[in-house]
């Protein structure tokens, strides 16, 4: 079987640890979420993930937050490009604010499902490089050349 997962790609690179933590920060954040139901964890999450999908990742906290860890533990830059980590701080962002409204509107069930997702997708991001957001990206790239004329 092909692989025929694609990335977007910008050309511009970013250091992979630091996305990498910071994905880490996200899952440690979500859990606790998951278990105090603190909606201002994921407001939280939602403007975070705002601002690193908009390249304003420079006020992102938990960049920041980031940024402190890696220059106090020394840890090795490693390049990537920062499209795909873009991509998929916006597929956070969508989840975040989908916890948030469910959250809201109490459907606390589907709340726990997509939150568990976003537990999911930020655990194989902060341990194993895995980035979900290409599959999302791959499967979006691929629906819309559905509708495309031939």
């Amino acid at each position: 079987m092909e692989n025929d997962t694609q990335c977007p790609v910008d050309f511009v690179l970013i250091n992979e640890n630091k996305a990498r933590l910071t994905a880490f920060f996200v899952l440690v954040l979500t859990i606790i979420f998951l278990a105090t139901s603190l909606w201002i964890i994921m407001a939280f999450l939602t403007i975070d993930f705002f601002l690193r999908a908009n390249n304003w990742g420079k006020y992102s906290l938990l960049g920041i937050l980031s940024d402190a860890v890696i220059k106090q533990l020394n840890i090795k830059n490693k390049p990537t490009d920062r499209a795909p980590k873009r991509f998929a701080a916006g597929v956070g962002l969508l989840f975040s604010l989908g916890i948030l409204i469910l959250y809201f509107f109490q459907l606390t069930t589907l709340a726990i499902i997509v939150t568990a997702v976003l537990v999911l997708f930020a655990f194989l991001e902060s341990f194993v490089g895995f980035c979900a957001g290409c599959y999302v990206y791959s499967a979006l790239k691929k629906t819309s050349n559905l509708f495309k004329y031939k």
